[in-house]
């Protein structure tokens, strides 16, 4: 690494942000250095025309890429679209509630309440559980579903930014569609995709950059999207345009390209899982064996693995610690404005170092206001 290499190094700083977050440094290495000219192309990625047999490569090798990281087989199709997650909250009730226009909904955060919102558009919406009654503190186990026979789907979101909670196995929904919003923590870890109908997921918590969502749709739920839909609402229109009808987020998809790479490089996915494990639990065990100066909002067995919340005895002691934190160069440490309290994202490309540095901290801003 040459000086100013190490000047860029030194001026980054811990990015606890839930969103968009932190990208491996080897991705935004390689990044920069083909910034200005793809190897063999002579134009950046950032010029190529989304029709160019470049870019054709690009998306087709991270659509391989993303197969072979989660074992998905023939029956699925892989789409990039945009949007955000928010656009698939209307798309997936608009391609396949019909035709019984009824579906379950399982509501465990803000994310799927809006979820909720977008699907009660097009037909009836069974709320199967919910735990807004504890301030979404935890995930409801399996007996506490109230799931429909003729649902056209059930819905889930895995991992709840807002609240530190996450799903840690999927519900069991029997012959039933299941349908999940995994934004925020696609790639955590390997899952069994076949026991999914359709998984999306936006990119920029845990995947790559903003503006790019990725679906994942079991090919048999396809025949449900009718001809009449819009054309850029309908996912067949985007399975059959290779997620090329219009033109895509191309440095987006090419950052995805770069990231399952690192993925790859790194072990895969069962890798990334230990390795999320052991920095979920440096945290943890820093607010478990604080004797209560840290509180964490979710219950232990509901707890996330990619965003860590918890809380302080008082308002005026959280607001300190953020601004001490963010002082020494731990930035994005602030809950979300709907639940308060201190929130560290740390997701795929988070660093361990990076964690066992806020837990030092944590434990000297303990021993100095305690």
């Amino acid at each position: 690494m040459g000086a100013t290499e190490e000047k860029i190094m030194e001026k980054r700083i811990h990015n606890f942000s839930a969103g968009p977050a932190v990208l491996p440094v080897e991705v935004l290495e390689e990044a920069k250095e083909h910034l200005l000219s793809l190897p063999g192309v002579g134009m950046s990625v950032l010029e190529i025309s989304h029709r160019s047999k470049t870019f054709d490569n690009i998306i087709n090798q991270t659509r391989a890429d993303v197969k072979e990281l989660l074992d998905i087989s023939d029956d699925y199709s892989i789409l990039f679209l945009q949007g955000g997650a928010s656009l698939q909250f209307s798309m997936v009730p608009i391609n396949i509630m019909p035709p019984k226009n009824k579906a379950d909904y399982i509501v465990t955060g803000s994310w799927s309440k809006k979820a909720v919102k977008e699907a009660k558009r097009v037909g009836t919406v069974n709320i199967a559980a919910t735990t807004e009654d504890t301030t979404f503190n935890r995930i409801p186990k399996q007996e506490e579903l109230k799931l429909k026979a003729d649902a056209s789907y059930v819905h889930f979101t895995s991992n709840n930014t807002i609240y530190g909670t996450q799903w840690k196995s999927e519900p069991e929904v029997g012959n039933v569609p299941l349908v999940c919003d995994a934004s925020s923590d696609i790639f955590h870890k390997k899952i069994d995709v076949n026991k999914y109908g359709i998984i999306y997921a936006g990119a920029q918590k845990n995947m790559g950059p903003s503006g790019v969502t990725m679906v994942i749709s079991r090919n048999e739920l396809l025949e449900r999207s009718t001809d009449d839909l819009h054309s850029m609402l309908n996912y067949k229109t985007h399975v059959d345009g290779n997620s090329l009808y219009n033109t895509p987020n191309t440095f987006g998809v090419y950052i995805i390209g770069l990231v399952t790479k690192w993925l790859k490089n790194n072990g895969g996915l069962d890798k990334m899982y230990e390795v999320n494990t052991h920095k979920a639990n440096l945290l943890y065990d820093c607010i478990d064996n604080s004797n209560g100066f840290y509180k964490g909002h979710s219950e232990k067995k509901s707890r996330s693995l990619m965003n860590v919340t918890f809380n302080l005895s008082t308002e005026e002691l959280e607001k300190k610690l953020i601004a001490e934190a963010t002082e020494a160069g731990f930035n994005g440490l602030k809950g979300h404005r709907s639940v308060g309290g201190l929130r560290a994202s740390i997701y795929n490309a988070f660093p361990t170092k990076g964690v066992e540095e806020l837990v030092d901290f944590m434990r000297d801003f303990q021993s100095k206001n305690n």
